[in-house]
C-alpha cells in the first residue's frame, strides 16, 4: 500500500518564534535545504505538506492522503537521517515512534489524525537532530550543510570552476549550472562549498566552508565568509559573516558583521549593520522567548534572530542575542532593545507600532523589488500576527 507523508507541527512550534509566526516548522531552513525539502529528497517523494496551525494552512495547504494509502505523520522538527527513514519504512498502521517521551512519527489509516485507537508504542534507539529553539538553526547548520551537500551532489559533476579563482580542496566545491564565480578564494578544507543555480560570487571574496548559496543568491565584492553559513535563495550578502543562516530573499548587501545569526525572509539590513554574538564577559547568552515570556539560555554565542519582513537602517547595532519579530522597522543611533515585538517601529526606547496598512504596503514593495508580490494569504498571516 502506498504511503503518504505529512510533516506535523506540535505545540512546541511556538518556541521557534519569530520564525514560526509565518511558516510551519518544516519550512525552516538549516543547511542548504528547508526541513521539508530534506525529507522530500530523503524519501524520494513528490512535494510534502504540513499539518500546522490554522491561520497558516491557507498558504501552506494540507494535502490529504489518496484513497487506499497509509498516512505517515512525521514530526516537522526532525532532520532526516538514514536510521529514521529506514525505521519509518518498517512501521505499520497503529504504531507510534517516540524518543525520550516525545512523538517522532505515527502511521494511521484514514484522515483523522487524533482518533483514539489501539496503539503500539515504539522507542527509537538512534540519534536524532531537532529544531526546537531558534538557535538550533545555527547549532545544526554545520552538520546539515554537510549532509545536504552530499545529498545534492551525489553522482553528479560540478559545473566548471573558473581559473580566475584560487580553490583549495576542489573535490568539495560544487557549482550548479549557471553559477558565476570569479577572482575569489574558495577554501573547502574545513567543509564543502555549494553554489546554487544562477548564483553569483563577485570578485575578491574570501570563503571558508562549509558554505552554501541558494539559487539566484548574490555575494557582493570583497566579502569575508566563515562557515557554517547559508545564503538562501535570491538573498544578497556582503561584509563579514560567520555561522549565519539567511532563509531566502533577504539582503545584507554591505559591510558590517553578522555572527551566529538567523535572518528570515524578505528582510533588509542597512549598510554597516552589525551584531554582537558574544558577551564581553563570555558568559551565557540569554534569549527572550516570546512563547515562554522569559529569557532562556542559548549557549555562549548567539547574534540577532530576525523574523520575516523586518528591516533595519544604516549603522544599526544589535546587542548579543537580540530578537526582532515579524515586520519590524528598526532605526536610530543607539542599541535597540534586545527584544522587539512584531510590528515594532523605531530603535532605542521603542514605543511606536507599525501601522498595519503601511506594513502591508511596505512588505509588498520589498517583495516587488525581487519580482514577487504580497499575496492574500500573506496579508492574512501578517494581519493575524498584528492582531495577536
Amino acid at each position: 500500500m502506498n504511503r503518504h507523508y505529512i510533516l506535523f507541527d506540535t505545540p512546541e512550534r511556538d518556541e521557534l518564534y519569530p520564525f514560526t509566526h509565518t511558516r510551519p516548522v518544516a519550512e525552516i531552513r538549516t543547511g542548504i535545504l528547508t526541513i521539508r525539502e530534506k525529507w522530500e529528497k530523503w524519501l524520494g517523494t513528490g512535494p510534502l505538506s504540513s499539518f500546522t496551525t490554522e491561520y497558516l494552512q491557507a498558504k501552506f495547504p494540507l494535502q490529504k492522503a489518496p484513497a487506499k494509502s497509509i498516512t505517515v505523520l512525521v514530526n516537522g522538527h526532525l532532520l532526516p537521517s538514514t536510521g529514521l527513514v529506514e525505521t519509518l519504512a518498517c512501521m505499520e498502521p497503529g504504531q507510534e515512534l517516540y524518543k525520550n517521551g516525545r512523538l517522532l512519527a505515527k502511521l494511521i489509516s484514514g484522515e483523522d489524525f487524533f482518533a483514539p485507537a489501539t496503539r503500539v508504542r515504539l522507542e527509537y534507539e538512534g540519534e536524532i537532530r531537532r529544531i526546537d529553539q531558534p538557535w538550533d538553526i545555527i547549532r545544526h547548520n554545520d552538520s546539515a550543510l554537510r549532509d545536504d551537500f552530499a545529498l545534492l551532489t551525489k553522482g553528479r559533476k560540478s559545473a566548471t570552476i573558473s581559473s580566475t579563482n584560487q580553490v583549495v580542496n576542489a573535490n568539495d566545491v560544487f557549482l550548479e549550472p549557471g553559477a558565476r564565480v570569479e577572482c575569489s578564494i574558495l577554501n573547502a578544507t574545513n567543509g564543502p562549498i555549494y553554489i546554487g543555480k544562477d548564483a553569483e560570487i563577485m570578485e575578491g571574496n574570501l570563503i571558508r566552508g562549509p558554505f552554501a548559496m541558494g539559487e539566484g543568491a548574490v555575494l557582493k565584492m570583497g566579502s569575508r565568509i566563515y562557515g557554517a553559513t547559508t545564503l538562501g535563495p535570491r538573498s544578497v550578502a556582503g561584509g563579514e559573516i560567520k555561522n549565519t543562516v539567511f532563509f531566502a530573499h533577504s539582503n545584507k548587501g554591505h559591510d558590517g558583521y553578522l555572527g551566529d545569526a538567523v535572518i528570515g525572509e524578505w528582510c533588509n539590513l542597512g549598510a554597516n549593520t552589525s551584531c554582537s554574538n558574544m558577551k564581553n564577559n563570555a558568559r551565557e547568552v540569554r534569549i527572550w522567548m516570546e512563547a515562554k515570556q522569559a529569557y532562556w539560555p542559548a549557549g555562549n554565542k548567539c547574534g540577532v534572530l530576525m523574523g520575516d519582513f523586518s528591516r533595519c537602517g544604516i549603522n544599526t547595532m544589535f546587542n548579543t542575542g537580540t530578537v526582532v519579530g515579524v515586520s519590524c522597522n528598526v532605526f536610530g543611533g543607539n542599541f535597540p532593545p534586545k527584544y522587539l515585538p512584531s510590528f515594532s517601529w523605531g530603535g532605542a526606547g521603542v514605543t511606536d507600532k507599525y501601522r498595519l496598512e503601511e506594513a502591508l504596503r511596505d512588505a509588498d514593495a520589498w517583495m516587488r523589488l525581487k519580482g514577487a508580490q504580497l499575496m492574500e494569504a500573506d496579508r492574512e498571516i501578517l494581519t493575524r500576527i498584528f492582531r495577536g
